[in-house]
C-alpha cells in the first residue's frame, strides 16, 4: 500500500448546508410561537386621589376669518396676542380642537395653530367631519 502525498482531499459540505438550512427553517417557524411571560406586580395607587379629567377646548374659525373661543370672538390678526392673554385661564394639558371652515386658506389655519402652540399648549388637533 503506497500513500500518495500529492492527493488533496475534497470536502463535501452539501450535507452540512442541508442540515443547517433545515435547522434554520425550524427555528424560524418555532420562534414566533414562543411566548415569554413575566409577572409584574404593580404598586397600588392612591384610592382617595383621582385624576380629574380636563375638558377639551374648542376653537372655531369661520369664513370671515373670525376666531371663536367659547363665546369670545377675535379677528385672525389679533388672535395670537389674545391667545397668550387668555392662555393663563386654561391648563396647558388641555386638548384643543380646531374647527375651521373649508373655504379658509391653509395659511390661516396654521396661523391659529401656531398661536396656540406659542401660548404653551401641546395637544392641538384639527377636527373634520370624517
Amino acid at each position: 500500500m503506497s500513500i500518495d502525498w500529492d492527493e488533496k482531499p475534497e470536502l463535501n459540505i452539501t450535507p452540512l448546508v442541508d442540515i443547517m438550512l433545515v435547522l434554520l427553517a425550524i427555528l424560524m417557524v418555532t420562534t414566533p410561537a414562543m411566548i415569554f411571560e413575566e409577572t409584574i406586580t404593580l404598586p397600588d395607587g392612591s384610592k382617595t386621589a383621582s385624576m380629574k379629567k380636563i375638558p377639551p377646548l374648542e376653537i372655531r374659525i369661520d369664513k370671515a376669518k373670525n376666531v371663536y373661543i367659547g363665546k369670545d370672538k377675535f379677528t385672525l390678526n389679533n388672535f395670537p396676542d389674545n391667545m397668550i392673554l387668555i392662555a393663563n385661564k386654561y391648563n396647558k394639558e388641555t386638548t384643543i380642537y380646531i374647527k375651521a371652515d373649508r373655504g379658509l386658506l391653509y395659511n390661516d389655519v396654521m396661523h391659529v395653530m401656531k398661536a396656540i402652540k406659542d401660548a404653551g399648549f401641546l395637544k392641538v388637533a384639527l377636527e373634520t367631519n370624517g
